[in-house]
């Protein structure tokens, strides 16, 4: 009952975003239909998810919304790119939550209550590889956490004895 419940929550709180042209697939990962983004339940926890149903995940580094994750740091956190579109969550009450910040290199990025969102390199569909995940790029620490659209807990993954992945 209670996958179902998730099932259908999934379901009702899909967030789209909008193409801003002609409605095809665009390099951000649009499907065609402008979803980009929507809401998952990963080892109980109902997280935000990207149109291939990959987690996404927030730096304590960049939580008030400042991009601190570039250059290494993009090969474990990658940046969910938002486009040049417009937040269209269809009666969604993630609407207010979503919005898209800049990057240092110009490209625009998808953000969860003012966080940039990423996706965690080793993660794979239905996995949390990310959440927990900590380590130091370029004199900042990054703590990785999956983006929950509620208080569900989530297991944190198994970083090595120093505290991180030892990437």
């Amino acid at each position: 009952m209670l996958n179902s419940v998730r099932m259908a929550l999934g379901v009702a709180a899909t967030v789209l975003v909008a193409g801003c042209g002609s409605g095809d697939a665009d390099s951000a990962g649009d499907l065609g239909d402008g979803r980009l983004v929507s809401v998952a339940s990963v080892k109980d926890a109902d997280v935000l998810v990207d149109a291939e149903g990959r987690t996404l995940y927030t730096a304590d580094a960049e939580e008030d919304g400042t991009i601190r994750c570039v250059d290494g740091c993009e090969s474990f956190g990658r940046p969910r790119e938002a486009g040049q579109c417009q937040i269209d969550a269809l009666g969604s009450s993630l609407a207010d939550d979503l919005g898209v910040v800049e990057r240092p290199d110009g490209t625009s990025q998808l953000t969860y209550d003012g966080a940039p969102l990423y996706t965690f390199s080793k993660d794979d569909v239905g996995e949390l590889m990310g959440d927990g995940f900590t380590d130091n790029f370029q004199g900042t620490r990054f703590v990785w956490t999956a983006a929950r659209v509620d208080d569900s807990a989530a297991p944190p993954s198994t970083p090595d004895e120093s505290g991180g992945y030892g990437y």
